[in-house]
C-alpha cells in the first residue's frame, strides 16, 4: 500500500466514522424516547395490552419524540463542538490535554537533546515539518504518541521513562512509528474521533447528575404516573440515561479499537522499513513488556486519547475487545518471529547518553560526503529523478535518505546549526538565504533590515551570510524546514513582520526566483496557524476532469522554468501532459508564472488522494523530460508536492 492508498483508506475511514456516529445518534435517540414515553405517556388500557396497534397509538407521540430527537442531537452536538473547538490547535491542544510539557529547542538535557535530534531526523527524511516536541513528565511508563490535523500542527510526545530508558535506535523506532501516523492521515482521524465520542459521553454524564439530584431529592415525594412519585421516577430516569449514554460510549469505544488496532500493524511495518532496524522497535516493545510500569498512562484524560497513543495506555481490555492496540506478543513476533514470548525485566534506572561520541564519529565522513559533489561553475548539479521512485518514495522514506539527512545535518555549521533551533537566529538565517551575491542589492537588502527588524537580528544575518553562502543547494531546504519549527514560536505581530521583511527582500532585485518562490511558500504555510486558524481543507475533487486546465497552469510553468527553448519545454509539457493521457496545451508564458501556479497549487489540493498522484506523477514527468534535473528543480518539485501534502523525502545530488 503506497502513501495515496494510505491517505484514501484514512478518508474512508472517516467516512465510516460519519455513518457509525449517525448510527449511534439514532440509537440514543430511540432509546431516549422508549424512557421517556414510560414515564410520561398515558399507561396502556387492559384491553390494549394485546393489541399491537393499539400499543403503537399509546406509545407513540410525535411531539414528544420531536423534543427528545432535538434535546438529543443538540447534547450531543454541543459536547461533540466543544470537544472539537478545544483541540482545533491540532496537536498541542492534544499535548496540553494530557498534562505534556514542551521541549526546548535549546535544551540542554541530553536526553531531550537526543529525542530532539532523532526527530528532526526522520522528520527532514520524511520530507515533513519538524513537528513541536513534548515531554509527558509524570509518566514513568514507556509510550508515546502523535497528534495533530495535518503535519503542519503536529506534535510527538513521549513520556518520560520513554526519554530516558530506551536507547537511541528504540527511541528512533517508536518515533519512526509514530511518524506513519503523521504521514499517512491517521492522526486527523484520531482527533475526529475524540470529538465524536466525547458528544456521546455527554448523554451518560448527564444521566448520572440527573441520578444525584433525583437522589438528593426524592424523599419530597410527588404524584408520578409510576410507583416511588416524581423522586423515585427521576433516579430510574437518570439510571436509564446514564445507561444509554454509557452504551453510546460502548460501542464508540468498540468503533476507536476496530479502527486502531490495524494502523499499529501498518505504523510498526513502516518504522522498521524506514530505519532498517527491526531491533531497535522490537526492542522498545520488549522493554514496555519487561518493565514494570508497562505503557500504563496515568493522566486522567488518558481514556479520551487511548487510541492516539504508541503502545496500550490503558489496563487491560475485557476479553481484549476494547483494547486499541494489538497484544504486545503479536507484534512483536510481525517483527522477530523468533520471540518467544518471555520479557526481561527492565533496570530502572535511567540509561546514559553520549550522543558526543555518535557526533564525532558521524561528521567528518558527513563533511566529505557533502563535499564530494561539488557544483561546477556553470553547470550546476543533478538529481536522479526517475518517476517511478519518486512517487513511491511519497510517504515512504528510506533507511537511505535518514542516512542523507544526519550527514547533513552533521556538517552544517555549528553557528547554523545552533541559529536554527532558536527564533532569533532563525529569523537571522532565512534573510541571510536571501541576500543577493550582487553588491548593490545586497546592501540594499541590509539598509532594509537595518530599518525594519531588531538590531540582533540584522547583525546576526551578516554574521551568518558567509556560512550560508557556502552551503550545498541540498542543504538549503531541510536547513529552512529547521528553522521554521523555532519560528512557530514567535507572537502573531512578530510572524507578520517576519513575512513583510522577507516580501521585501525577494523583490530587492525586482525578479522572484525559483528558490525564493519556494521560500515564501514554505514559510506562508508553515506560520499561517499563528496569523490564524488554518482553513480545513476537505475533498472537492474526486475525478481529473475538472482540474486539467489547473493542471496545464503548472506543468506550463514547470515546462518554461526548466527549459531555455521553447522547442524544448513544448516536450517537456507534453512529456507532463502524456502521463495524464488528456489533450493538454501548452500555455504562452504571460498566462503562467510562480503566482498563476500558487492559486492552481491552493486549488489541487482539495484533489482526492489518487488525483494528486496523477497530478505529481505529471510534475516528474515534464521536470525530468530532457534527462537532467537540477538542485533547483527538484526542489520546486518537492515545493509542489509539499503543497498537495505529498512529502518527497530530500534528494541528494549527484556530480554534474
Amino acid at each position: 500500500m503506497d502513501f495515496f492508498e494510505h491517505q484514501e483508506q484514512a478518508r474512508r475511514k472517516t467516512t465510516l466514522l460519519v455513518a457509525y456516529f449517525l448510527l449511534a445518534v439514532i440509537l440514543i435517540i430511540g432509546a431516549l424516547y422508549a424512557v421517556f414515553a414510560f414515564f410520561f405517556l398515558p399507561e396502556l388500557p387492559p384491553e390494549a395490552t394485546h393489541s399491537a396497534s393499539a400499543m403503537i397509538r399509546t406509545w407513540w407521540n410525535t411531539e414528544l419524540f420531536i423534543g427528545v430527537a432535538i434535546m438529543a442531537i443538540v447534547i450531543i452536538g454541543v459536547g461533540t463542538i466543544y470537544r472539537i473547538i478545544t483541540l482545533s490547535k491540532g496537536g498541542v491542544a492534544v499535548a496540553r490535554l494530557l498534562g505534556a510539557r514542551p521541549v526546548s529547542a535549546n535544551t540542554t538535557n541530553l536526553h531531550e537533546r537526543r529525542l530532539l535530534n532523532v526527530v528532526e531526523e526522520i522528520a527532514l527524511a520524511s520530507g515533513t515539518p519538524v513537528p513541536h516536541v513534548f515531554v509527558l513528565d509524570q509518566e514513568e511508563s514507556l509510550n508515546a504518541f502523535a497528534a495533530g490535523f495535518s503535519p503542519r500542527d503536529a506534535v510527538i510526545a513521549v513520556t518520560s521513562g520513554c526519554l530516558t530508558r530506551l536507547t537511541r535506535d528504540e527511541l528512533q523506532g517508536v518515533v519512526a512509528h509514530e511518524f506513519s501516523h503523521i504521514i499517512n492521515g491517521d492522526m486527523r482521524l484520531n482527533l475526529r474521533l475524540m470529538g465524536v465520542l466525547n458528544g456521546i459521553l455527554i448523554i451518560g454524564i448527564i444521566g448520572y447528575w440527573i441520578f444525584r439530584i433525583a437522589g438528593d431529592t426524592r424523599g419530597s415525594g410527588g404524584g408520578g404516573r409510576k410507583k416511588g412519585g416524581a423522586g423515585g421516577a427521576l433516579v430510574i430516569i437518570g439510571l436509564a440515561v446514564m445507561v444509554i449514554g454509557y452504551i453510546g460510549v460502548f460501542f464508540g469505544k468498540l468503533i476507536k479499537s476496530a479502527v486502531s488496532r490495524q494502523r499499529e500493524f501498518l505504523a510498526d511495518a513502516a518504522s522498521v522499513q524506514f530505519t532498517r532496524n527491526p531491533e531497535g522497535l522490537s526492542g522498545a516493545l520488549k522493554k514496555i513488556g519487561g518493565f514494570f510500569k508497562g505503557s500504563r498512562i496515568q493522566h486522567p484524560n488518558a481514556e479520551e486519547a487511548s487510541h492516539l497513543f504508541f503502545a496500550n495506555g490503558l489496563g487491560s481490555a475485557w476479553l481484549n475487545l476494547m483494547a486499541t492496540h494489538p497484544p504486545l506478543v503479536e507484534r512483536i513476533r510481525r517483527i522477530d518471529p523468533a520471540f518467544d514470548g518471555n520479557f526481561a525485566a527492565v533496570k530502572t534506572a535511567p540509561i546514559a547518553v553520549d550522543d558526543g561520541a555518535e557526533v564525532t564519529a558521524l561528521r567528518a565522513a558527513a563533511t566529505s560526503a557533502l563535499s564530494s559533489a561539488p557544483q561546477t561553475p556553470g553547470r550546476p548539479a543533478t538529481i536522479p529523478l526517475q518517476r517511478g521512485q519518486t512517487l513511491q518514495s511519497i510517504g515512504q522514506p528510506t533507511a537511505e535518505t535518514l542516512t542523507h539527512v544526519k550527514d547533513l545535518l552533521n556538517a552544517l555549521p555549528a553557528a547554523v546549526k545552533s541559529a536554527s533551533r532558536e527564533s532569533l537566529g532563525a529569523r537571522a538565517l532565512i534573510y541571510g538565504l536571501l541576500l543577493s551575491s550582487d553588491e548593490k542589492i545586497r546592501h540594499a537588502q541590509l539598509q532594509h533590515l537595518a530599518l525594519k527588524t531588531e538590531a540582533k537580528v540584522a547583525k546576526r544575518t551578516q554574521e551568518l551570510a558567509a556560512n550560508l553562502a557556502a552551503l550545498p543547494a541540498t542543504a538549503r531546504l531541510p536547513l529552512i524546514d529547521l528553522a521554521l519549527t523555532a519560528l512557530r514560536t514567535l507572537p502573531k505581530g512578530q510572524v507578520a513582520t517576519f513575512r513583510d521583511n522577507l516580501q521585501a527582500l525577494i523583490e530587492a532585485d525586482a525578479e522572484i526566483s525559483l528558490f525564493e518562490y519556494m521560500l515564501q511558500r514554505m514559510v506562508a504555510r508553515r506560520l499561517e496557524s499563528q496569523l490564524g486558524p488554518p482553513p480545513r481543507v476537505g475533498v472537492r475533487y474526486d475525478e481529473l476532469k475538472p482540474l486539467l486546465p489547473t493542471v496545464s497552469i503548472v506543468l506550463s510553468t514547470l515546462a518554461y522554468y526548466g527549459q531555455a527553448e521553447d522547442a524544448s519545454a513544448s516536450r517537456a509539457f507534453q512529456s507532463g501532459a502524456a502521463r495524464l493521457k488528456a489533450i493538454l496545451i501548452l500555455l504562452p508564458k504571460e498566462a503562467c508564472g510562480l503566482a498563476a501556479v500558487d492559486q492552481a497549487l491552493t486549488r489541487l489540493n482539495r484533489a482526492a488522494p489518487a488525483v494528486k498522484k496523477m497530478v505529481l506523477d505529471a510534475c516528474v514527468a515534464c521536470i525530468a523530460a530532457d534527462g537532467r534535473t537540477t538542485v533547483t528543480e527538484a526542489e520546486l518539485l518537492r515545493a509542489i508536492a509539499d503543497s498537495l501534502d505529498c512529502p518527497i523525502p530530500p534528494f541528494s545530488a549527484d556530480a554534474a
